[in-house]
């Protein structure tokens, strides 16, 4: 218990320092996208900005672990953390560099409780919509047949795209971007889906409150109704001639 104990008290001291470096991710990520023709010690410094944000996250990961007394059902509990810590490892690209990061961050927020689902789907939307078209105006702009070649453009297709309205203006045409093209249409219809639930579960929330309320006052009237009939009872009582 003092291991689990210490391990809330390291992630509600690192929620915002966390959260203030995933903002630095997400402009070194943003700038060498944006302005293509940025110098190469801007480049460079925007990836080390990128590398430094994953491997804080990576370091949290390892701590996390490291107080937790049950590692093995840690590892079970947060798997996708796990492979967060570990896809760039696989094949340093930008693109999984980015991945992981977004599902560290979104593992991270979901711990905080003082972030409400509203928040949390709010961020979320934004964040796909933002990183989605910078992502794929970085693999399509340069490609041959590509029609995805300014900033506009990508913001355009990736809210098409989350919403799955899919005009076809706006296609990619290379791997990685039809890739991207499923992971926000999957990330669209989640998201659609949890904002559905959010709001069925409010009104069903209501509805048991109105019906627990309704069934509260039924029952005070027939406690009244049960009073009354007493002292209608003991009142006759007492008028019978003795």
């Amino acid at each position: 218990m003092k291991d689990e104990s210490a391990r809330v008290r390291w992630e509600q001291r690192t929620q915002k320092p966390l959260m203030g470096l995933a903002v630095a991710f997400a402009v070194a990520y943003a700038v060498p996208i944006v302005h293509s023709s940025a110098s190469e010690s801007v480049t460079v410094g925007c990836a080390v900005v990128e590398w430094t944000v994953w491997g804080a996250f990576a370091v949290d990961y390892l701590v996390r672990l490291g107080l937790t007394e049950r590692r093995g059902a840690f590892v079970r509990r947060h798997w996708l953390d796990l492979c967060a810590v570990l896809l760039p490892m696989i094949q340093p690209l930008r693109l999984l560099r980015l991945v992981a990061t977004l599902l560290l961050v979104g593992q991270r927020a979901r711990m905080a409780s003082q972030i409400r689902l509203t928040t949390y789907v709010a961020g979320a939307v934004v964040g796909l919509l933002m990183f989605g078209s910078l992502a794929v105006l970085s693999v399509e702009r340069e490609a041959p047949e590509g029609n995805i070649r300014t900033l506009g453009d990508a913001v355009w297709w990736s809210f098409t795209t989350m919403t799955t309205v899919g005009y076809g203006d706006h296609a990619p045409t290379t791997g990685a971007g039809r890739l991207l093209a499923v992971g926000l249409m999957l990330s669209g219809i989640a998201l659609l889906g949890l904002v559905t639930a959010n709001i069925a579960a409010w009104f069903i929330s209501r509805f048991e409150s109105d019906d627990a309320e309704e069934r509260r006052q039924t029952e005070a009237i027939a406690a009244l109704t049960e009073e009354v009939r007493a002292l209608r009872a003991e009142v006759a009582a007492l008028r019978e001639p003795r």
